[in-house]
């Protein structure tokens, strides 16, 4: 057994403490156990997708994938309760290494779930879901020290067994997520994340209500095409959902826009100018962007050259007033150095530039702001209580830093029905982010890869966020650039609807070939 400095202990014993008046404190053996929570065993099932078009982005170009869930049995209180937690296992972002196979990839990624749900089930009890988790994390990162795998990525596995726990909590406690946050339900403890948060609780910093609607921010991925003149003989997607931009633009009403960059200037630029004009075209004129390098800069200094470009280019002032941040242009091997640091303070006209990839442990955003940037992206594949504990953290920071506005941005992760989405959807009503990246309905078509049970399930529990497309699939519902998050925030973690994953291929019985149909 290994004692840290949270107090948690691996292994098969019980978790040593839990919230009391709202702080955490150690209790005897007794009192834990009046308050439990045991993981029983797991389930990992797989379905394959295919875009509808290939999204490029950063150094890969996505057309297959396999979209992976876990589903956790637990025990709560005497309660046994099921959660189910979901996400595509994506090509060149947990890692960004340009050999690697995809294939490889895809096995590391199931390593490290498996690690993480064999884990799980070694934790006798905790007395909270935070504790639970805190526990799990803690030695999924001693697991890992004996590997290969960085952070983000043995964080993945956490991550999708977390999301299953609060799911399988707010079912046997009968609430939703946004009333177990804000009532500190899950007992969560900012001071073990951010030591500037002791004593502070999460419901402190979060809006009076749930968000009701969220606005999309649309993906420009760097083969998208922009205009209808963009795509080519034989190119053309023939299924009724908009393909180019401008379509986009139309069809959805979009009032912001997220544009991949490719790290040459010169191309970035003119694509950005191609993008503006679209959006003039087509678009309110109070359209907002954000950019995305995906890492693709190796120094600061090749990143201030293309912002110089950009910022001379007269046909781009008006994009720039309306410019939000600029996330991760650096690549994770040194965006968070102290080189980075000199840099950024000596460039004082500097863009708001947040991390992403760069996001990885608990402590990445404190080093972060050290270092000069103004925030972070939350994602729930990098770990719900750590996208928390940001999200307070930020704000907290703007309580206490007048004149510089720090932000807590969403970004997605091609999410898509009829999990991960309304998941996505519930932390970021919760939290009050409004405008998130929203991508995984511009590149998959619908549900249209699940079983039709399953997605009329999500139609029937969540109509205000899905329609059926005269195609016969469901799809997800945009209006006005909005989509609506009513029945996600009245859920159990964000899904009203009832499904079995166990009709998709156990994950051990998959095999790669099958992502090419062979």
């Amino acid at each position: 057994m290994r004692r840290h400095r949270s107090g948690l202990i691996f292994g098969r014993i019980l978790v040593n403490f839990c919230p009391r008046n709202n702080r955490f404190v150690k209790l005897s053996s007794l009192q834990v156990l009046r308050m439990s929570i045991r993981v029983d065993s797991t389930e990992l099932h797989i379905v394959n997708m295919h875009t509808r078009m290939p999204f490029r982005y950063g150094i890969a170009t996505l057309t297959a994938i396999p979209h992976l869930f876990v589903r956790v049995f637990a025990t709560i209180d005497g309660v046994k309760s099921a959660g189910i937690a979901a996400d595509g296992l994506s090509q060149k972002w947990f890692t960004k290494n340009p050999d690697a196979a995809y294939e490889d990839e895809i096995a590391d990624m199931l390593t490290v779930i498996r690690s993480a749900c064999n884990l799980v089930t070694q934790i006798e009890q905790a007395p909270t879901v935070f504790g639970f988790w805190h526990t799990l994390y803690r030695a999924q990162a001693e697991w890992a020290k004996g590997t290969s795998f960085p952070p983000l990525l043995w964080g993945f596995g956490v991550s999708l067994v977390e999301r299953a726990l609060i799911e399988a909590h707010c079912r046997a406690k009968r609430v939703s997520f946004c009333q177990a946050l804000k009532t500190n339900g899950f007992g969560i403890a900012l001071e073990e994340m951010h030591e500037e948060l002791r004593g502070r609780l999460p419901g402190e910093f979060l809006p009076a209500d749930p968000l009701r609607q969220i606005v999309v921010r649309h993906t420009v991925g760097l083969a998208d095409p922009l205009t209808e003149n963009d795509i080519t003989d034989g190119a053309a997607l023939n299924d009724d959902l908009p393909h180019s931009l401008e379509a986009c633009i139309r069809e959805y009403g979009i009032k912001q826009l997220k544009i991949k960059l490719s790290g040459d200037s010169e191309a970035d630029v003119a694509r950005i100018e191609r993008v503006f004009s679209v959006v003039r075209a087509w678009a309110p004129a109070n359209v907002h962007f954000t950019l995305d390098g995906n890492e693709n800069y190796r120094a600061v200094e090749t990143f201030q050259e293309f912002w110089r470009v950009l910022a001379e280019r007269s046909s781009l002032r008006g994009f720039l007033q309306n410019m939000l941040f600029v996330e991760q242009p650096l690549h994770r091997d040194v965006s968070l150095g102290d080189t980075v640091k000199t840099a950024f303070a000596d460039w004082k006209d500097r863009p708001p530039v947040i991390i992403d990839e760069s996001d990885a442990t608990l402590d990445s955003l404190p080093r972060a702001i050290e270092c000069g940037y103004r925030g972070t992206s939350f994602k729930n594949c990098k770990g719900v209580f750590k996208g928390i504990a940001n999200a307070c953290l930020v704000r907290f920071l703007n309580e206490k830093r007048k004149g510089v506005a720090f932000i807590i941005s969403a970004e997605d992760l091609s999410n898509v029905p009829p999990v991960a989405l309304q998941q996505d959807l519930a932390s970021l009503s919760a939290l009050g982010i409004s405008n998130p990246e929203r991508n995984g309905h511009h590149y998959f078509r619908g549900m249209a890869a699940f079983p039709e049970s399953v997605q009329t399930a999500v139609l029937d529990a969540h109509g205000d966020l899905f329609y059926r497309h005269e195609r016969g699939f469901v799809a997800l519902r945009i209006r006005n650039g909005c989509v609506s998050t009513d029945s996600v925030v009245e859920a159990p973690y964000g899904r009203a609807c009832e499904f079995d994953p166990g009709c998709f291929t156990p994950a051990d019985e998959w095999r790669f070939a099958s992502l090419s149909g062979s």
